[in-house]
């Protein structure tokens, strides 16, 4: 076997325990903190997948580099072949607010490159996957973005902000707009084909997006950042000046308009 795919294996055990675990405080008034610096809510949920994790996957593994929204970062990743790049519950708010769309982001990163990814959506039974040349898929189905060429009327994910003026100098695309909390099921959902594209300008965790990116680029998407450059993971710095990621022509369509020839 491959050894993506033993590692996609480990993922998706990884990811199916982890959603036990929010099964049992989800609608059940889990506690909850809020980071320093703005940096948004964790509940106990949160940091019990992180521990489950981190001792099964590492256990598994020891000798891959560990990154993860609820692990203090260290330096030592950057020295290892390969990496994990976790976020234990994608969409912290969903969760909280009873909302079926938050996900659990799984990924492993080998030279800069993710290779091995998992979005699972517990609630909904809804495990994407792909490994690096495999293809992606949806419960075991292939998965195919969108075709969608114009950008007028395209369905998007992107919060409101995202459509600011500020943002698109060759004009603001008269899309349809839609909205998910997860970043990691945005990204599964344009892999689906359930959605022509999506963008957020922030930049991005690399836990976000790591997973996510891979599902959709193997199902046919284009995936970059905001300015239009390939995605990198497992940087010194963990965050990437956000994501474009849509059908590939509607995407030459987004950029051009966020960066409009000279």
């Amino acid at each position: 076997m491959p050894e993506n795919n033993d590692d996609l294996t480990l993922l998706i055990d990884a990811a199916r325990a982890a959603g036990e675990i929010a099964a049992r405080h989800w609608k059940r008034d889990p506690e909850v903190w809020h980071k320093a610096d703005d940096a948004g809510p964790v509940t106990e949920a949160d940091l019990a997948i992180d521990k489950m994790l981190t001792a099964e996957l590492t256990g598994a593994r020891p000798d891959y580099g560990w990154l993860s929204e609820e692990t203090a970062d260290t330096p030592a990743r950057l020295s290892d072949t390969k990496t994990f790049i976790i976020d234990p519950i994608d969409g912290t708010r969903a969760f909280i607010e009873g909302s079926k769309d938050f996900a659990h982001s799984l990924a492993i990163a080998e030279q800069g490159q993710i290779t091995a990814a998992v979005v699972f959506l517990p609630m909904s039974d809804k495990l994407y996957c792909a490994t690096l040349g495999g293809g992606a898929t949806l419960n075991g189905a292939p998965l195919s973005a969108s075709s969608q060429h114009e950008d007028e009327n395209a369905t998007i994910l992107t919060a409101k902000p995202n459509l600011s003026p500020q943002w698109w100098p060759g004009g603001v695309p008269a899309i349809d707009r839609q909205f998910r909390s997860s970043l990691a099921y945005r990204l599964a959902l344009v892999a689906q084909g359930r959605f022509d594209g999506m963008v957020t300008f922030r930049d991005s965790w690399e836990w976000d997006i790591a997973a996510g990116a891979l599902i959709a680029t193997e199902a046919g998407a284009a995936v970059t950042d905001r300015l239009g450059a390939a995605l990198q993971f497992n940087n010194p710095h963990p965050k990437t000046p956000g994501v474009l990621a849509a059908a590939p022509k509607l995407h030459e369509r987004l950029l051009a308009r966020i960066i409009p020839p000279a």
